[in-house]
């Protein structure tokens, strides 16, 4: 019997949320005390690249991949690759659907996240939390083309806080952030306009935000992040490629979160 040496890993993929995958999960490992399995959850996975990512991790720390991918394609893609690369692989919804099937004598409809329709608002609202956690800062370009909004500035414009915010109201939303010395990406410029959102802010005041962020983390005030004249330069880089965009800018100088959230939800309802 092989020992760990590290603590076991469970990569949950979905194509959904991936609650129900990670539930079961939990649940068989909770049989297992103290055995410190660690859950690792990967959502709305329909694109081959994510599920490389997934397996090459799962290969390099010696895990299991459990998913819920109803998509045939996504579903037949990961399972040959983990075969390749010698993952083990657990379909937790599959055989279920295949019984179901046999007993309704009916077709799936082979549509991700169903279930959840059965709260649809409140599952809107965890998928698009979800969204805001995996698409913040830039991490991952293929966020923009996904949003519903997408949020474009400097550093310290409260991009992050907005996105959580939004997301409460039921919005995906990507948020990007602007540095003179990093090329935008390229999905900036592909979608419609219409779904980006610039925030722009007061020169004196982002200085007084960074000088105070730097004091919480104990760092000296004059760093370069608090230089006026490095912000100027990034605020006037920013509000070029704002231009370029063609997007709707805000200035956020004198408003809280809750109010350019409000501003921005009331212009993207009903779309």
């Amino acid at each position: 019997m092989e020992v760990f040496n590290h603590r076991p890993i469970v990569y949950v993929v979905s194509d959904s949320v991936g609650e129900t995958a990670e539930l079961v999960v939990r649940a068989a490992a909770s049989q297992y005390s103290g055995s410190g399995v660690e859950v690792r959850r990967i959502p709305y996975v329909d694109d081959k690249s994510t599920i490389d990512e997934v397996i090459g991790l799962a290969q390099q720390a010696q895990a299991i991949i459990a998913f819920t991918l109803v998509i045939p394609e996504v579903k037949s893609y990961l399972i040959e690759q983990a075969r390749a690369a010698q993952v083990e692989v657990v379909d937790i919804i599959g055989p279920m659907m295949e019984k179901i099937g046999t007993l309704t004598q009916k077709e799936p409809r082979y549509e991700p996240g169903l279930v959840y329709r059965l709260d649809e608002d409140y599952f809107r609202k965890v998928e698009a939390i979800e969204f805001a956690v995996k698409y913040d800062d830039g991490r991952d370009p293929r966020g923009i083309v996904r949003a519903d909004i997408v949020l474009v500035g400097v550093s310290r414009t409260s991009k992050t806080p907005l996105s959580q915010y939004l997301a409460h109201k039921r919005f995906k939303v990507a948020n990007v952030p602007l540095v003179p010395e990093v090329e935008p990406p390229e999905e900036l410029f592909k979608v419609s306009p219409k779904k980006c959102i610039g925030l722009i802010i007061n020169a004196d005041k982002l200085n007084d935000i960074r000088t105070e962020r730097l004091k919480a983390l104990g760092l000296k005030a004059e760093a370069n992040y608090a230089n006026i004249e490095r912000i100027k330069q990034e605020l006037e880089y920013a509000e070029k490629i704002m231009e370029r965009i063609g997007c709707t800018v805000i200035d956020v100088s004198s408003k809280a979160v809750e109010e350019t959230a409000n501003l921005i939800s009331n212009m993207f309802q009903g779309k």
